[in-house]
């Protein structure tokens, strides 16, 4: 396993960091599951696992309480908070109300008295960046986080984090994590390039682009992928976005032969080869899944095979970028650009 610097706070990270999302009723994991993935991954050397109070309406964090218990202070816990957990109106968002309330929720169903890295979901543009960043350091102050960062940020939104910190005498975020892989790689043209000139930590979301390059989705396959199985739309080939994924899967995968490596070695590979990339969130629903991530702890690509995946899927460009949680508010509602 390597390790790197997250950001600019001294603390270490392993390149591969363990995602909990499927934790619970997402990923069906048992408790008895996600302890033995949790041991498997502590083992293997990974030392920061990420989750949300989102993720199993919480079962995820509960889950990964119970799988810690008695090497709390060997994990670098990081957990989110921002997006929806019920129907009422203020339970969302990035209020101070909301980011109090919820990390007490967090805390609580973690069995911790404080979250190494505390996230905020997604930008909340009903919220001003002095609230959000005054409620983080007094959370900080308080002993109840180490750290704070962003998640999904757009990049014009982490700089302006930034500034709003400077200016208001705040703590500032000090981490994002963005979605990436191989086939989505948008976030190379801003998001990257500003968390390096900021000396943000990135921890990337969805290395194997939701299994698409896990090795499992072939073409004349049928997809029976988990993901699959609640999120339909996106792995339906007659879609043409789903046609060039399914083109390029094809085109990398003879990369990945030639290199002498698996799909998933070269996905991982690339990911944490980007010298603005802290760590891959790897996110297994089975000890398999894990054994089979780990494999690409050490992976290395050369220069030629990355030229190679370059030939296949341009650096900057999304194959999927309908599916992007960035986009800027004003592309999604007409009112925000026509009046």
């Amino acid at each position: 396993m390597q390790y790197r610097t997250l950001g600019r706070t001294g603390v270490q990270v392993s390149s591969l960091a363990l995602g909990a999302m499927n934790f619970g009723r997402i990923g069906r994991t048992s408790q008895d599951e996600a302890t033995a993935i949790v041991d498997a991954a502590i083992a293997a050397g990974i030392n920061l696992i990420d989750t949300a109070d989102v993720y199993g309406g919480g079962d995820s964090e509960e889950m990964i309480g119970k799988a810690i218990a008695d090497r709390r202070d060997d994990i670098v816990l990081a957990t989110k908070a921002g997006l929806p957990t019920g129907e009422e109106r203020n339970h969302r968002g990035a209020s101070r109300r909301r980011l109090v309330t919820a990390l007490d929720g967090s805390l609580r169903r973690l069995g911790v008295d404080h979250v190494d890295l505390y996230q905020i979901h997604r930008w909340d543009p009903s919220t001003g960046d002095e609230e959000t960043l005054s409620a983080l350091t007094d959370l900080q102050r308080a002993g109840k986080i180490r750290y704070f960062g962003s998640s999904t940020f757009p990049a014009y939104r982490i700089v302006q984090g930034q500034w709003a910190a400077r200016e208001h005498h705040l703590g500032r975020y000090v981490t994002e994590q963005p979605g990436y892989s191989i086939l989505q790689r948008g976030i190379e043209a801003d998001v990257l390039p500003v968390t390096e000139e900021y000396g943000l930590g990135v921890l990337a979301w969805s290395p194997l682009a939701s299994g698409w390059l896990s090795g499992a989705i072939r073409a004349g396959r049928e997809i029976t992928t988990n993901r699959s199985t609640f999120m339909p739309q996106r792995f339906d080939t007659t879609v043409p976005a789903n046609r060039a994924r399914l083109d390029a899967v094809e085109q990398l995968a003879t990369v990945a032969e030639d290199a002498g490596l698996t799909m998933i070695q070269l996905a991982l590979g690339f990911v944490t080869a980007h010298p603005a990339v802290t760590s891959a969130l790897i996110g297994p629903r089975t000890p398999d899944h894990l054994h089979a991530q780990l494999a690409a702890a050490d992976t290395v690509l050369t220069p030629d095979v990355l030229d190679a995946i370059d030939a296949v899927v341009a650096p900057g460009v999304d194959l999927a970028a309908h599916e992007k949680n960035d986009t800027p508010p004003a592309l999604l509602d007409p009112s925000r650009r026509r009046r």
